[in-house]
């Protein structure tokens, strides 16, 4: 029977902390943001969530986000759309990985690693306005205190004084640690995943300390590939493709007031 047990844990991905779910439908990235989920298969169909099911709406992405800046997504040939009444608009710009989670700005990075942003008053039309921030990475997203990034060899980097109308911020410092990819939450949590598919949370943040203190590992069972937090719920990829729903409530996170 204890074996039976843990072999149900390693399968969902559940923790000793945590009562995670496994969510039918297989996806390989998500993005939960604004009180809204959305994500896309390994197919590129793309779902959001709703009334506590997977919900497909049409549309063949590589990559989406949603956030105060509204609902995005790349497709396969890295070229950017915007989603307004639930119909794809295709607008101006080239990247493979995209975030909406600033404040009410937009971020992302393209084939050759190079850093964009848009400023608030810029996000909006066909044709936009995109600004190259200095430096190389693989992975950008941001939250209301700032932006987080990593590159090929697994640094992280946190970009100081990002704001809605300066989104490329006065330059970036290096964060201790490593991670495949990193999350900012619309409350301000970071999570990312390591290369090992470790599921860690950066801890001690604050606003008067952004870049927190340091990393905490989550007892997870099992190995992850990308991870999105909000509403008191991690929303994690399992390597297989599972998704897992697991309650993270807010009064275990550092306050952000």
């Amino acid at each position: 029977m204890l074996l039976l047990i843990l072999l149900q844990l390693l399968y969902t991905g559940a923790s000793a902390e945590m009562s995670c779910t496994t969510i039918p439908e297989k996806l390989k990235q998500l993005d939960a943001g604004n009180g809204d989920v959305f994500g896309v298969s390994d197919e590129g169909s793309v779902y959001f969530w709703h009334s506590d099911r997977w919900r497909q709406i049409k549309g063949n992405y590589l990559h989406v986000t949603v956030g105060p800046a509204g609902v995005w997504a790349v497709d396969k040939n890295n070229l950017v759309y915007r989603l307004q009444n639930f119909e794809w608009i295709q607008v101006s710009g080239l990247l493979k990985q995209i975030d909406a989670g600033g404040d009410t700005f937009l971020v992302g990075v393209n084939a050759e690693d190079n850093i964009y942003c848009l400023n608030q008053e810029s996000i909006k039309g066909i044709t936009l306005s995109y600004k190259q921030i200095k430096g190389k990475l693989m992975y950008y997203s941001c939250g209301p205190h700032g932006c987080w990034g990593v590159n090929n060899v697994y640094e992280v980097y946190y970009q100081n004084n990002v704001t809605q109308t300066s989104c490329k911020g006065t330059g970036s410092v290096r964060v201790p640690g490593s991670s495949a990819m990193v999350e900012v939450g619309t409350d301000g949590s970071v999570f990312g995943v390591t290369k090992y598919g470790e599921v860690i949370r950066r801890v001690g943040i604050s606003p008067t300390n952004p870049m927190g203190t340091t990393w905490k590992s989550l007892e997870l069972y099992g190995n992850f590939k990308h991870v999105s937090y909000d509403a008191g719920f991690l929303w994690i990829i399992a390597e297989n493709g599972r998704v897992i729903r697991c309650p993270y409530p807010e009064s275990i996170l550092p306050s952000l007031l």
